[in-house]
């Protein structure tokens, strides 16, 4: 008979079922505990942050937070009021003659701002807001002025420091970090008098670094490795400093291109930080090397005009007798023609490179010479000549100061 089979049967189901329900309930108790460790863990760690966050926060107050920074935010009202006591007005008289010889007058505004590398306090501005000028006082923002006068000038750099009869008091010396920290994309501001509106701050970034410009009083040469900024910068602003977000000085703002929108320019904190000792113990800087040549940027279409293949680096035109360039070989062109509606002289040797390092058009020869040479020192430069390239030794001179 088959009957007895069945009940076998059903009590192996009724097993199987209750494993897999203790299996269900035992598994869920189990993710529960799982999940509730988790869970636990997340909301310790949570509350940690959380924790540590106030305690950051209870620890800034007005006057502490030395970099004004908390997380992505910015404290720019904190940055200001740390800084703008540092920010002067500087102005001056400029006499001038008639036809006649009879005197008329006019004025002269900038900015400036104290800093204090050796020990002395003194107000840096630029040599353009103060040259030719007389009776020049600096004002600070809480309106107490004083007559200035003018210890030292770098034309070359368009750099000016000035002392006054102010009390150690009046001095809140701005710390000056050396601009070769910049990237471009950095955020920067400006504080100064745009058109003697004092104590103005404007915001930008760097938008690029190593620029050179040049002005009225540099005697025709490039000012180096300038700063160029979006940061707006308008007559008045001369002299002023351009800052991080740490309230520290990266720059001076000097110069903005007529018609241009958002494009300024500042003299690097690297020529202050280089320069200042010296104009104020000597009054000038004699630190500036000469490669004795003048020329212009390669590009293709003069690349083509010279029948080489070299489209980049410097191309030396004319080569002052004597000076460095001359004595060390280095050739100035033979000939002009006009490339894209311009007079070009070519055939000169090319500048490729300085100790090695690639020049690819003058802002970076400018800035090389500016930033790592010396009068007197020994470069090896490299020129591409009729398609060679050669290497020479080049023992620079020395730029004649500015009076």
């Amino acid at each position: 008979m088959e009957m007895p089979e069945k009940p076998k049967k059903s009590r192996l189901y009724v097993v199987l079922v209750a494993a897999v329900i203790i299996s269900v309930l035992i598994g869920g108790t189990f993710g529960y505990a799982i999940g509730s460790l988790v869970a636990g863990n997340g909301i310790s760690g949570l509350q940690s942050r959380v924790s540590d966050l106030e305690k950051t926060v209870s620890g800034i107050s007005p006057g502490q937070n030395d970099t004004y920074l908390l997380g992505d935010n910015v404290s720019l009202s904190q940055l200001y009021e740390r800084v703008n006591s540092s920010i002067a007005v500087i102005e001056g008289i400029i006499v001038q003659y008639d036809i006649f010889n009879r005197p008329y007058y006019s004025t002269v505004q900038g900015s400036g701002f104290v800093s204090n590398l050796t020990g002395q306090s003194v107000i840096i501005t630029n040599y353009h807001v103060v040259d030719g000028a007389t009776n020049i006082t600096a004002t600070f923002i809480d309106g107490d002025t004083y007559a200035a006068k003018v210890i030292g000038t770098d034309a070359y750099a368009d750099l000016a420091v000035l002392s006054t009869n102010a009390s150690m008091a009046e001095y809140e010396p701005l710390k000056i970090l050396s601009s070769s920290t910049l990237n471009v994309g950095d955020p920067v501001l400006a504080v100064g008098s745009p058109y003697g509106l004092a104590g103005t701050v404007t915001l930008g970034i760097v938008s690029a670094l190593g620029r050179t410009i040049t002005e009225s009083t540099s005697g025709g040469y490039a000012i180096a490795d300038c700063i160029q900024t979006t940061t707006a910068i308008n007559p008045g602003n001369s002299g002023g400093p351009l800052l991080n977000y740490q309230g520290e000085v990266v720059g001076i703002t000097t110069a903005i291109v007529s018609g241009s929108t958002g494009l300024g320019f500042a003299i690097p904190s690297s020529s202050i930080l280089r320069e200042i000792p010296s104009l104020i113990a000597n009054g000038s800087f004699t630190g500036h090397s000469s490669l004795g040549a003048t020329g212009t940027d390669m590009n293709f279409r003069i690349a083509q005009a010279m029948n080489t293949s070299v489209t980049y680096g410097w191309l030396v035109a004319q080569v002052t007798p004597e000076g460095a360039a001359d004595k060390a070989g280095i050739r100035g062109g033979t000939s002009t023609v006009e490339v894209a509606g311009t007079m070009v002289v070519i055939e000169g040797d090319i500048i490729t490179a300085i100790d090695g390092a690639r020049i690819r058009n003058g802002d970076d020869l400018s800035t090389c010479l500016e930033e790592n040479t010396l009068p007197g020192q020994t470069i090896n430069v490299t020129v591409v000549r009729t398609n060679e390239t050669l290497t020479l030794s080049v023992v620079l001179g020395e730029r004649v100061p500015l009076t």
